[in-house]
């Protein structure tokens, strides 16, 4: 099996999060590349000397092609507090994001809403609320301009799939690389310009603050 372990982020007894690169599945996927959640899993195995199998519970996904924060729980109760945090929203969530073009605002709040298409693997954003739609809501900073691409903070209030992608490509600017969004040019790998950077919350057995950081 690979030895590959992934990069720790934070660790404490009951939440683990580590930095994902670009082209890695969080979860096992056939004909996939060897996921983050299997490295997580072997690297408690070794570094904790756990013998039979090691618990890891995925609270949150990143898509294929974004780098940054993943975290997982290391016990059940933690997997279930974190569950009901990301339901209620009380975890801040930012990415950084360059983004083709030079946006007319230099922050605003981006509301669509999103319909996912299963069968071609995509989301589509709609401008008002149609049938079987999800509400999605984002806000965004620009940070600077250079080389006709802009770099965006971005504060994420709903966790829809492709949100970010598909918002940011409605109004004209998509991620640079992500082709399936608009976007002119693909990068290596199918890698995108898009980042998990910051995670921040209450922690679910302590109750001390926890913000996790990584670098875009």
């Amino acid at each position: 099996m690979n030895q590959y372990f992934p990069s720790i982020l934070y660790e404490d007894n009951h939440l683990i999060a580590v930095a994902k690169k670009s082209g890695e599945p969080v979860q096992p996927e056939r004909g996939k590349p060897f996921s983050l959640e299997e490295q997580v899993k072997q690297y408690i195995k070794v570094s904790k000397r756990k013998p039979g199998d090691v618990f890891l519970g995925v609270i949150h996904r990143l898509d294929m092609p974004v780098r940054g924060i993943v975290l997982f729980a290391k016990t059940s109760k933690a997997l279930v507090r974190m569950n009901e945090l990301f339901k209620k929203r009380a975890i801040q969530k930012i990415y950084m994001a360059k983004v083709e073009g030079k946006l007319d605002n230099h922050q605003n709040t981006l509301t669509h809403y999103l319909v996912r298409d299963d069968n071609k693997r995509i989301t589509k954003a709609y401008e008002k609320q149609v049938a079987n739609s999800q509400k999605a809501v984002l806000e965004y900073e620009v940070m600077h301009f250079n080389n006709n691409a802009s770099m965006l903070k971005i504060t994420l209030h709903t966790g829809r799939k492709h949100q970010i992608r598909v918002q940011l490509a409605k109004i004209g600017h998509p991620i640079l690389g992500d082709v399936k969004y608009g976007a002119s040019t693909k990068m290596d790998n199918g890698a995108i310009e898009l980042c998990a950077t910051l995670l921040s919350f209450e922690h679910p057995i302590s109750k001390l603050p926890i913000q996790i950081v990584a670098t875009f």
